[in-house]
C-alpha cells in the first residue's frame, strides 16, 4: 500500500481508503446497497487494515450510525494506527440540519459510536453552500473543534466539483470530498485539481467506481433489488455509467493486467492532487481486489491523456 499526504493536515493516508456507506446497511429508511452481514463487514474492515488501508470514511447517516459502530468495534485497540473521517448534516434522506447545536449533537454521537475522543477528519455532509454563507457560526464551530482537538482537520463533502472550488476558495476548507471517476471528469475540466494542489487541500475521491458500474459486474438490463439505492437511477443513467467499461477498455488494457475496478482506481490516482479514493466495500473479496490496486504500476501519462480524450469525446466531461 502506498500513502499520500492529506493536504496540509499533518498526516498521511493510504491512497486506497475504505468507504463505509455500504456496510451501514439499510436501516430506518437509510438505504445503501442492500442487505449486509455484520460478520462479513467486520472481516472486510480487518482485512483492509492488514492490507495497509488506514483511511476509513463514514458518516452518522450511514445506517444511522451503524457503520460508525462497526468501526468502533473493530478498531478499538488500533485507534492511533488509523485515520477516521466522519460527516454530519443529514437528518434523513430528505432533510439536513447544519445548525451548531445539531452538529455538536452529531459529533458527540459519532465519537461515542467510534469509541474515540477525536476524529481525524470531520466533513460537513453535502451542504447547500448558501447555508454556510448565511450562517458563519457553522465554520466558526469547525475551527473551534480543531483548536480543541476534537477534530484534526475539517472540510466539506461537496455536492458537485463546482461546490468544491468554493469550499476551498471561499470557505477555506482544509479538505474536500468530491465525485470523480472515469464517467465524471468535471473535477479535471474546471481546474479543481490545480486549486487543490496550490492550496494544499486534502482530497477524498468518492464514487471512484461510479456506484459499482465501473466494476464490470453490472450487466446491461441488470435489475437492482428494492433495498438498493441504485434502483432510483434512470435506466438511461445506469446504462451511461455502465458504458464507461466499453469506452476505456482498449486504453486500459494496454496499461497492464488489472481488473476493471483496479483500472478505475488507478485512473483516479493518476492525479497528484488526490489524497485517497474510497471505493465502497462490502466483502473481503472487494477489499482484496481494491486494496491491491495500490501495488499496480501507476497509469502512464499517455494512458491518462488517452482516457481524458476518450471521456471528453464520449461526453463524460
Amino acid at each position: 500500500m502506498k500513502y499520500r499526504p492529506f493536504g496540509k493536515c499533518g498526516f498521511d493516508v493510504s491512497e486506497i481508503g475504505f468507504g463505509t456507506w455500504g456496510i451501514g446497511g439499510n436501516r430506518e429508511g437509510s438505504s445503501a446497497y442492500g442487505a449486509t452481514d455484520d460478520g462479513e463487514s467486520r472481516a472486510a474492515l480487518r482485512l483492509a487494515f492488514e492490507m495497509g488501508i488506514n483511511f476509513f470514511d463514514t458518516s452518522d447517516f450511514y445506517g444511522y450510525g451503524h457503520s460508525e459502530t462497526l468501526l468502533g468495534e473493530v478498531f478499538s485497540s488500533l485507534r492511533e494506527r488509523i485515520i477516521l473521517s466522519t460527516k454530519a448534516g443529514f437528518l434523513d434522506a430528505t432533510r439536513q440540519d447544519f445548525s451548531p447545536g445539531r452538529l455538536r449533537q452529531a459529533l458527540e454521537g459519532s465519537l461515542r459510536r467510534l469509541g474515540t475522543g477525536y476524529v481525524d477528519v470531520f466533513f460537513l455532509h453535502s451542504p447547500d453552500l448558501e447555508v454556510l454563507r448565511r450562517e458563519p457560526a457553522i465554520l466558526d464551530l469547525m475551527r473551534e473543534w480543531r483548536r480543541e482537538g476534537l477534530v484534526r482537520c475539517w472540510g466539506i463533502s461537496t455536492r458537485t466539483p463546482a461546490d468544491a472550488l468554493s469550499a476551498i476558495g471561499d470557505f477555506g476548507a482544509e479538505c474536500i470530498q468530491v465525485n470523480f471517476n472515469l464517467t465524471d471528469l468535471r473535477a479535471v475540466e474546471i481546474g479543481l485539481w490545480e486549486l487543490c494542489e496550490r492550496e494544499k487541500a486534502g482530497v477524498v475521491v468518492r464514487t471512484p467506481l461510479a456506484f459499482g458500474f465501473l466494476t464490470g459486474t453490472v450487466k446491461p438490463g441488470h435489475a437492482f433489488s428494492g433495498d438498493d439505492h441504485r434502483r432510483r437511477f434512470s435506466v438511461e443513467q445506469q446504462e451511461r455509467w455502465r458504458q464507461g467499461i466499453d469506452v476505456y477498455h482498449g486504453i486500459l488494457e494496454r496499461e497492464g493486467s488489472a481488473t476493471p475496478s483496479q483500472n478505475a482506481l488507478r485512473f483516479c490516482l493518476a492525479f497528484g492532487a488526490v489524497s485517497t479514493v474510497i471505493p465502497g466495500m462490502l466483502t473481503v473479496e472487494h477489499v482484496r481486489e481494491n486494496a491491491s490496486a495500490s501495488a499496480l504500476p501507476v497509469l502512464s501519462p499517455e494512458g491518462k491523456t488517452a482516457c481524458l480524450q476518450a471521456g471528453r469525446e464520449y461526453g463524460f466531461a
